[in-house]
């Protein structure tokens, strides 16, 4: 039998602690930058590798835009 959760709990399994604090670990702003990534984590279950760019590797991540339309996400 498969069941629907199936495939979000392989999803849930990113660490996005760890994960947002190598992105946001040369920012100017780390506690809004870690606080940007951990909300943008939680809702793509990735983050891109490095410090910047690498949108490519999460386009969920690199669509999430402010009320103002810039990028929401580190």
């Amino acid at each position: 039998i498969v069941t629907g959760s199936a495939p979000n709990s392989s999803l849930q399994d990113i660490d996005c602690d760890e994960k947002c604090l190598l992105r946001c670990s040369k920012a100017s702003r780390t506690k809004m930058c870690l606080r940007a990534c951990g909300t943008c984590c939680e809702r793509c279950h990735c983050v891109p590798p490095g410090t910047y760019g690498n949108y490519d590797t999460c386009p969920c991540y690199a669509d999430l835009t402010t009320h103002e339309g810039r990028r929401k996400c580190p």
